[in-house]
């Protein structure tokens, strides 16, 4: 779910790290509105009133995100994300995938979690991260979902309709930051959806 656009002279020079100190979770949340906003403008654009900005003010977040992304000598994309959002809240090793996940509250979402998983750690290579993306916060209740008029949008994270409608099987959606989700309801139905971030969009 990590975006992965072309670097190009639109991010300004790769040698730069232009998001910079005053780049905090406000101004992260509006990288994350920016996707969602192709599917869901009016959810977005009262998520972004919420935050205080203006619409200018998302799209110059998410070019300097991408230009600190692109930045030849910037930092690694870990170090993006606690430079933008602090340390995390809570953090657990996967020792079965010599991995570690950490997650982020954010104040948009208090339900959710901006969770990334990095590894391989304990070990001598360096750490990388395997994948980011918005989950369910612990002790947070998930939605019941029994049928497709419980998909709504923004309701429910990747997993938890994978979970919900088995078998499931999540493929690239049709940008790098999103997700497409085949599913099957009770009844035999075959479905799909869209998921930026790990939130559901759309049904396909």
């Amino acid at each position: 779910m990590t975006s992965a656009e072309s670097p190009g002279s639109r991010f300004g020079p790769r040698s730069q790290a232009p998001a910079g100190p005053d780049f905090g979770p406000r101004e992260f949340q509006l990288v994350l509105l920016r996707r969602m906003a192709d599917h869901q403008p009016e959810r977005v654009d009262d998520a972004r009133r919420a935050l205080g900005a203006s619409r200018a003010e998302m799209r110059e977040a998410n070019r300097r995100w991408q230009a600190w992304a692109h930045a030849r000598r910037g930092p690694g994309e870990l170090h993006r994300y606690r430079k933008a959002l602090g340390e995390p809240e809570s953090r657990h090793t996967v020792e079965a995938y010599a991995s570690e996940v950490l997650r982020w509250p954010l104040p948009l979402w208090p339900e959710l979690r901006w969770e990334v998983m990095v590894g391989p750690v304990g070990g001598r290579a360096p750490v990388e991260v395997w994948g980011c993306g918005l989950v369910r916060a612990p002790g947070s209740p998930s939605p019941e979902l029994r049928t497709v008029d419980d998909l709504r949008p923004w309701s429910c994270t990747l997993a938890e309709v994978g979970n919900a409608f088995p078998p499931a099987r999540p493929r690239d959606g049709s940008a790098p930051s999103r997700l497409r989700l085949d599913f099957t309801l009770p009844d035999g139905t075959p479905r799909a959806a869209e998921f930026t971030w790990g939130l559901l969009q759309r049904l396909l």
